[in-house]
């Protein structure tokens, strides 16, 4: 008899506020909810947990050194592009 994996939870990712919506990507999705409904100082990029739509503070900061050591890796050796950039 086979064991069931544990189903993992999707990944959602605050992408965008557009007005009053919040645009979460879910599972490669976009889906949108209220802002009111994300919790005060929610922003573009975090991490956040599907059930409580509470911000993940630790699976955030995976995903922003993910995102750093991707770009640093796609500037080796290039010249960056002028002015100030930073997620």
């Amino acid at each position: 008899m086979k064991k069931k994996q544990p189903r993992a939870m999707p990944t959602v990712t605050l992408d965008r506020f557009e007005d009053e919506l919040a645009v979460l990507i879910v599972d490669g999705r976009q889906v949108t909810r209220r802002r009111e409904e994300l919790p005060p100082g929610a922003r573009e990029g975090d991490v956040l947990d599907l059930t409580t739509l509470k911000v993940d503070t630790e699976a955030t900061e995976r995903l922003r050194t993910e995102v750093r050591q991707a770009r640093e890796q796609a500037m080796k050796g290039k010249t960056p592009p002028p002015g100030d950039f930073d997620l």
